[in-house]
């Protein structure tokens, strides 16, 4: 009888944490593609209107959602609003801005998920996308390479991160989700160069 007891309430323990992550609504997302054109966007306002296309398509509605971008006069930490962020299907990608920004955010190739609830490639696939642009700094304040603020697919470079945490090595940077290290250009080719396809992170802000 106790044996039945305790399996019955570890049932109900484990349906019930279940239950709690899928009424989560999602508010974090990677983006399954990017505008097209490299990292000219058409600036912030035609990232976050990429953004929150996606979303809507993917059955969002009453949020609003911002990429998670620096500019010479934006920083990506300021625009994704306070928190907390859940994927598609529900789990925790971070409870506030400062633990985002920490060691214990929760953001991986399994967790990294796009719009849709699907995993985006990382290193190792064919092919791989694990690059994303942000113009960050680990911080979330803004990095030197932005692509003209992306407003550009040519000369230049825009700061990536890693979303599988994964790079040629173990440094901080190659596991950076952020802050990575930078494009060889600004151009759709030159960002698939280095393993990325010019996608985005979305948050929303409320």
């Amino acid at each position: 009888m106790r044996t039945n007891f305790f399996l019955a309430a570890g049932m109900v323990c484990a349906l019930t944490v279940a239950a709690n992550a899928q009424n989560q609504e999602m508010s974090f997302f990677i983006t399954s593609q990017g505008p097209g054109n490299g990292a000219n966007l058409g600036g912030l306002a035609g990232a976050d209107a990429h953004c929150q296309s996606l979303a809507q398509a993917a059955g969002s509605s009453g949020k609003t959602w911002r990429a998670y971008l620096s500019t010479s006069d934006a920083n990506a930490r300021d625009r994704i609003g306070s928190g907390p962020w859940y994927n598609a299907k529900g789990e925790k990608i971070a409870g506030d801005v400062a633990s985002l920004h920490s060691d214990s955010n929760g953001i991986t190739k399994q967790t990294g998920l796009d719009e849709k609830g699907q995993v985006v490639n990382g290193r190792g696939d064919q092919p791989n996308r694990h690059d994303i642009l942000t113009g960050s700094m680990p911080d979330g304040t803004a990095a030197p390479q932005t692509c003209e603020n992306w407003t550009s697919a040519g000369d230049g470079s825009a700061m990536v991160g890693h979303h599988d945490r994964m790079g040629l090595d173990d440094s901080a940077a190659a596991k950076s989700w952020n802050s990575s290290h930078p494009s060889r250009g600004c151009g759709q080719e030159a960002l698939r160069g280095t393993g990325g396809d010019g996608l985005l992170y979305c948050f929303a802000t409320n």
